[in-house]
């Protein structure tokens, strides 16, 4: 079921507009006046709208009882309570008609949040950075959601409008053009998408389409029904519409282990088929890949292209939890998993998950994964930071001030040169000290639900931090978290971008040309020393050597190969050294 079939699609004399209500007696839609749509067996409403045309603004009104926007809403200039407006897509103006995308082993990613890249917030705001994102060696800008959500600030995880990018960014046309300039300079640009549930305000399907939702739960509400053939395909229309109508390069799909389904194709088949089919029939190269707690390595595949079914790679939590505990000692909630951090990081780095169906006590005493030492190493995006490591602690403080300078620069020699994804998270790259706290803009009884909620999770840290910790509805909260660009005219940012840099344009001439067919090898832990090995494309061998403490290391070996990073090998290896070979 294609795009046409849920929201306004312009004709050549005006609009239809289609509601799927299957629970309402009437349906109105509302424009200069009420026109009353004409309802089919199946539960749908349409009417045909002569003169309605791109900027029309509608809505439809539910049993002459609840005004309500369209759920496939290409734009809500007025937040989610208001009025859709008609957006005609092929109006936009492409420059970089020639583009047709990066192939996944070149990614280098870097996630970021609109609201808070640059203090104005914007898309158009954020292009001004583009070419610091290009220098700097990323390839790949990902957004994080922008599906509609209610008031002018959220993270995005509470979209309810899957098809339309929230105003509080600017327009459609504006995410267009952001996305245009991105790809003149060769950057891909990709969304993280939501399909395991709809945000608590602003989504009205349960009123006139309950079927929507099954008796099952996830942890945000009702879990959605993909049994229901026209779920099912509002969901899809929803992906095809960020690659289609907007050229998205890929997609991530957001805690996907909480999509509930029962004995059908997985909706996550359907999502790779469809994007797979738009590939095709654009020559596009398009890259999905998966956050998935339940790490199954059977919907990876870094090569299928198209896609037809599997996704290129998973952002891997594992590795950023080894790390994390290494780096800070910390050892509550999930990082309790992680009791022996630098033989999990071995095993990150020898085969991608740590957690291969190994029992985990976090996880309620049960197997978590499948084996995945077959996978290429691309497919686990490894991270030292993102939003949510940020932004669910109490704080929302970043690893720089948690850790020591040389473990942290230790780590990203580590994770930018491996032959994984490497991802970073908006101004890492200069080892940015701001803050990233959760934060919302709900009112009234939901506004304190959420602040009873983060009380009730962090109710160790409210005992130890008190009034410290931000209130995650509060305007300062969020403008504690708009990064400080001009922390780059200066140390230590300037360092650290220069160390970044360095790093990436080595992965960019030594690691990227092998990429293509690499293997996972080998590793080894002996005391504080980390060594790990892998087969490259063409032949190559890469080796990594790190101390991994503070304290020197003698009687150490130089492995076979050319020194691409740190230097030739000595007897001794200083605290926190990390030294890469090929050959």
């Amino acid at each position: 079921m294609s795009r046409q079939h849920f929201g306004a699609e312009l004709t050549p004399d005006g609009a239809r507009f289609r509601l799927w209500a299957p629970a309402a007696r009437r349906v109105d839609l509302l424009l200069d006046k009420p026109h009353a749509l004409t309802r089919d067996t199946a539960g749908w409403y349409v009417a045909e709208i002569p003169g309605a045309r791109a900027s029309t603004r509608y809505k439809f009104r539910i049993d002459d009882e609840v005004d309500v926007p369209d759920p496939a809403s290409a734009f809500q200039p007025d937040d989610v309570f208001g009025p859709s407006e008609v957006i005609d897509h092929t109006a936009f103006k492409w420059r970089a008609t020639e583009w047709r995308g990066r192939r996944w082993h070149e990614a280098v990613v870097l996630e970021a949040h609109v609201g808070t890249f640059t203090p104005e917030g914007t898309y158009r705001a954020m292009i001004d950075k583009l070419d610091h994102l290009v220098a700097a060696g990323i390839t790949a800008l990902e957004l994080m959601p922008l599906a509609d959500f209610a008031g002018r600030h959220n993270w995005g995880y509470d979209g309810v409008l899957w098809y339309a990018p929230d105003s509080a960014y600017g327009r459609p046309e504006d995410l267009k053009t952001l996305i245009d300039e991105a790809h003149l300079r060769g950057l891909m640009v990709m969304l993280d998408v939501v399909y395991n549930h709809f945000g608590p305000e602003g989504n009205y399907l349960g009123r006139y389409a309950p079927t929507f939702f099954s008796d099952a739960h996830t942890p945000w509400g009702s879990a959605i029904d993909y049994r229901v053939p026209e779920v099912r395909a509002f969901a899809i229309g929803s992906v095809v519409s960020w690659l289609r109508d907007y050229r998205f390069d890929g997609l991530r799909f957001d805690a996907v282990n909480t999509i509930v389904e029962a004995g059908e194709i997985s909706i996550l088949h359907d999502f790779s088929r469809a994007a797979g089919q738009l590939a095709m029939e654009t020559g596009r190269q398009i890259n999905l890949v998966l956050e998935n707690g339940d790490n199954i390595a059977s919907l990876l595949d870094a090569a299928e292209d198209p896609p037809d079914g599997r996704f290129r790679g998973q952002w891997n939590d594992d590795y950023h939890h080894a790390w994390h505990v290494l780096l800070t000692g910390e050892k509550q909630g999930y990082y309790g998993d992680y009791r022996s951090p630098k033989q999990d990081l071995a095993r990150a780095l020898s085969s991608g998950y740590i957690y291969q169906g190994e029992v985990s006590e976090f996880w309620g005493g049960k197997a978590r994964g499948e084996p995945s030492g077959a996978l290429s190493p691309t497919c686990f995006i490894n991270f030292l930071q993102n939003h949510d490591q940020i932004g669910n602690r109490p704080l929302g403080d970043r690893l720089e001030s948690l850790a020591k300078p040389a473990a942290i620069e230790a780590a990203l020699a580590v994770t930018l040169i491996a032959p994984n994804t490497p991802m970073l998270f908006m101004g890492e790259e200069w080892g940015a000290t701001t803050p990233f706290p959760f934060f919302c803009d709900f009112k009234g009884d939901l506004a304190n639900a959420v602040r009873a909620g983060r009380r009730r999770e962090f109710a160790w840290a409210y005992a130890k931090y008190g009034d410290d910790i931000p209130d995650p509805l509060a305007e300062e909260t969020v403008r504690s978290a708009v990064l400080d660009w001009a922390a780059l005219g200066h140390d230590p940012a300037r360092t650290r971008l220069a160390l970044v840099r360095d790093l990436l344009a080595i992965r960019r001439r030594e690691i990227t040309p092998h990429l293509p067919g690499a293997r996972f090898g080998g590793d080894r832990v002996t005391g504080d020393l980390l060594t790990a090995h892998w087969q490259m494309g063409g032949g190559r061998t890469l080796w990594l050597t790190a101390n991994l403490s503070d304290r020197e290391i003698t009687g150490t070996r130089e492995p076979k190969g050319t020194a691409i990073w740190g230097g030739a090998l000595s007897n001794d290896l200083p605290g926190w050294a990390v030294r890469w070979h090929i050959g």
